[in-house]
């Protein structure tokens, strides 16, 4: 049974959207947001990683939702957000943290299957999150649409164009959503990372990056929208 407080607190708290939830920066913006007891909706492409990373996150029964999702599926976007929506009252808060990687391969040589694929990736799901997310958010007064980038979307390196182009493609619709939401209470802004700190790789620790994440996503934050946001060595 709800009690009185805990509705309350539902009220104040926010309903956070998390893609690629079981990458390393997901499970660090998972427990930052968690810390704050926002209720989290968490996507992936994998269902029992998500199921592991809600336990790992100690996230409690009935505050969390899990979505085994294909997010370049517009209707499947649609669906789960409606879901969310109909389960917690709204989505406060989209992070797209999908990640994803090809290169190798000079301009002259690119397969348009490769670009296509990047294009899907970083491209597609963002475009599908924002338009089944951003109109509710618009319509209450208040949202934040969140997005990791590259340095390379700017300053492409030679044998990365593929990758070069979806991230800058990436970039143009959250600085456009940007204009187009002002003054309505939405924010979108750009994380650009030049790497995420793994077991294997050298980088900005992701526990960083959520905290730039979660500041960027309060109601503080109102007056930050359209900006690519250097963090770390980027």
């Amino acid at each position: 049974m709800t009690t009185e407080d805990e509705t309350r607190r539902d009220e104040t708290t926010q309903v956070v959207l998390v893609t690629g939830a079981t990458g390393p920066l997901g499970h660090a913006v998972t427990a930052r947001f968690a810390r704050d007891h926002a209720r989290l909706v968490l996507v992936g492409t994998d269902l029992g990683r998500l199921e592991a990373l809600a336990r790992d996150a100690r996230l409690l029964a009935g505050r969390h939702l899990l979505f085994e999702a294909d997010l370049r599926d517009r209707k499947a976007v649609a669906s789960m957000a409606a879901e969310a929506t109909a389960r917690f009252g709204r989505i406060d808060v989209l992070v797209h943290a999908v990640g994803g990687w090809a290169g190798g391969t000079a301009v002259v040589d690119l397969d348009p299957v490769e670009v296509r694929g990047m294009l899907d990736n970083h491209l597609w799901t963002t475009l599908n999150v924002i338009a089944a997310v951003v109109p509710g958010m618009a319509k209450r007064g208040f949202g934040r649409v969140l997005a990791v980038s590259s340095p390379l979307a700017a300053n492409p390196a030679a044998r990365g164009a593929s990758y070069a182009i979806a991230k800058s493609a990436e970039e143009v619709v959250l600085r456009s959503l940007a204009k187009e939401t002002a003054g309505t209470g939405v924010t979108a802004n750009l994380l650009i990372v030049k790497a995420i700190a793994t077991r294997d790789q050298k980088g900005t620790p992701p526990e960083e990056l959520a905290e730039v994440l979660a500041y960027l996503a309060s109601p503080g934050a109102g007056a930050i929208s359209g900006q690519r946001l250097a963090v770390g060595s980027a």
